[in-house]
């Protein structure tokens, strides 16, 4: 049965199942960890408060940032009216310091015009993040979108030219100008633009329930807003445009404004890219 297999995948990646009545959720995940848990159908579900979506099938999802310090509260009401909590602990992790140097000064401390369009790009990227459909792209676990070396992990506090930033928001994998990148699992183009200032060429992809992943730095993009992908399809090209010193792809993924770690997904959690 589909929710059997589920929490076997959850053991498989070394997650305890805590089984209830109403749902099938780990009792700890790592910071950046990604949940995907069935519960039964009909069922309404909070999770930390909020209100999240429950498919027809009875699937939920939700992750960790990289500063969740939890515990994550999950409460399930059934179709009946029980109500359920569960508390999940958060693991925390050691996060390492990368340092980047030769970036072009106007990238990491850009002047005011162009402060103003990265805010306004990246304002366009949070709002295509907020898609919330019923689509379940992610169900069969994810695929490497290149081969190649891990040159940069997710969470690692950078410094570029010797100036702290923001903490890395996904994955980077070094490979050759013009790579074909593919996209990790089904979904649906919500965002697709050649020229971001920081980001390059950048596409998101929605799988769904919130969950998105998104690639910066392309050479080339080869879908368009609006196009259905299914795993393994090119979706264009690695490159190294935007705030970027030598080719790679950079791989994110967020469920809503929530960062989480590539690495910790369904499918790609204890392989190599391949």
């Amino acid at each position: 049965m589909r929710w059997m297999q589920r929490a076997s995948a959850l053991l498989a990646l070394g997650v305890a199942a805590m089984p209830l009545a109403a749902a099938t959720l780990p009792a700890s995940l790592s910071q950046g960890g990604l949940v995907t848990a069935t519960v039964a159908a009909g069922s309404s579900a909070t999770v930390n408060g909020k209100s999240v979506r429950v498919g027809t099938d009875g699937m939920l999802v939700f992750g960790a940032g990289r500063d969740e310090k939890g515990p994550i509260v999950v409460v399930i009401t059934t179709p009946d009216g029980r109500r359920e909590t569960s508390r999940l602990a958060v693991t925390p992790r050691a996060w390492p310091v990368e340092r980047v140097n030769g970036v072009p000064a106007k990238t990491v401390n850009p002047p005011p015009d162009i402060a103003a369009r990265i805010q306004r790009e990246q304002a366009e990227v949070a709002a295509a993040r907020k898609r919330d459909d019923d689509r379940e792209g992610f169900a069969h676990g994810f695929i490497w979108p290149v081969t190649g070396r891990i040159s940069g992990r997710f969470g690692s506090q950078r410094i570029f030219n010797g100036t702290p930033k923001s903490p890395h928001p996904g994955m980077d994998i070094a490979v050759p100008q013009g790579t074909p990148v593919k996209a990790p699992a089904d979904g649906i183009v919500t965002f697709a633009k050649p020229d971001l200032y920081l980001t390059g060429g950048t596409v998101l992809i929605d799988h769904g329930f919130g969950l998105s992943s998104n690639f910066l730095h392309l050479s080339r993009l080869d879908v368009k807003v609006g196009q259905v992908v299914h795993q393994g399809e090119v979706i264009g090209a690695a490159g190294m445009t935007g705030r970027a010193t030598g080719p790679h792809v950079h791989w994110g993924i967020n469920w809503f404004e929530v960062r989480l770690d590539p690495l910790l997904l369904p499918g790609i959690a204890g392989t190599a890219p391949h």
